[in-house]
């Protein structure tokens, strides 16, 4: 390990210990798992009902995103953007002082005023490839980058009626090592703008340009990418490959979910992204006690 914990705010991360759980806030309308907060009246008062059940149920750290990253989403602006997340993140620092958040985005301006309401983590989709001022940013502020694989082409999306859109997949030499190169790309524009490289986590991307064998095979093969030295985090909750897989649509994959945090947790994964947290940490516990002892 590059370094075997993380300390932010009064919490510290020890990575290999046990697991971690991040829950997901989706302050968005289009969510491809129909949790989007702006479907629910007060979308405030919505998310920080969410984030006091995700707190109670274990989450470790709370991720706050205002812009779908469903195949065939439509982008959103950064004003539009700012405008669903900064009311979120500025009532939950202020309702629950000592919950982590992290702020999803892939825009600097986004993550800045973000990082000033009280978010205190990055969680880029794009690992800091689409926007060049977005790396700085998470440097001026100190804060730790989870930094993503993506190869999502809008253009070769898949639309299943009752399975919902998935990325059919990019081209790959060697799935695993191509992965492991670009995530290190990433990691080298962190470095460069001085994020510290004990603040960064590195994400496979399950879902974003993998086809469903494809995302298989990286949860299976997750510790390769492990071995690279950084804490890893795993997003599987939902996603399409598991749709595909057992034939179900977004609101029945929670078994789906469970065996591949399971998997991904003996592969391992230190941190899991996640919308089911109750029954997500539950799983993590066990299987930690499985496999770490």
């Amino acid at each position: 390990m590059k370094s075997p914990t993380l300390t932010i705010g009064q919490q510290t991360f020890t990575w290999g210990a046990r697991t971690y759980v991040m829950g997901i806030l989706n302050v968005t309308p289009d969510s491809f798992s129909g949790d989007g907060l702006l479907t629910q009246g007060d979308a405030v008062e919505a998310a920080l009902a969410q984030a006091r059940g995700f707190l109670a149920a274990g989450a470790d750290i709370l991720d706050v995103g205002g812009e779908s990253t469903r195949p065939g989403s439509q982008p959103v602006g950064a004003e539009q953007e700012m405008e669903r997340v900064l009311p979120v993140i500025l009532r939950i620092a202020e309702e629950f002082p000592r919950a982590l958040i992290s702020v999803d985005t892939c825009k600097a301006e986004v993550a800045e005023a973000a990082f000033e309401a009280g978010a205190h983590i990055l969680n880029d989709v794009w690992g800091l490839r689409a926007d060049p001022a977005l790396a700085s940013v998470a440097a001026k502020f100190g804060a730790p980058v989870i930094l993503m694989h993506n190869r999502s082409n809008p253009a070769s999306v898949d639309v299943r009626e009752r399975l919902g859109n998935a990325y059919v997949g990019a081209e790959y030499v060697n799935l695993v090592e191509d992965v492991k190169i670009e995530l290190l790309e990433s990691v080298q524009i962190a470095l460069q703008a001085g994020v510290q490289e004990t603040h960064i986590v590195l994400d496979p991307g399950i879902g974003f340009g993998k086809t469903r064998e494809q995302n298989l095979t990286l949860i299976n093969r997750l510790d390769e990418i492990r071995a690279l030295g950084y804490p890893i985090l795993l997003g599987p909750s939902r996603k399409s490959f598991i749709g595909y897989t057992l034939d179900l649509p977004p609101d029945q994959r929670v078994e789906g979910t469970a065996a591949a945090v399971a998997v991904g947790i003996t592969r391992g994964a230190d941190l899991i992204r996640v919308h089911d947290v109750k029954e997500m940490a539950r799983v993590a516990k066990m299987t930690d006690a499985l496999v770490r002892g």
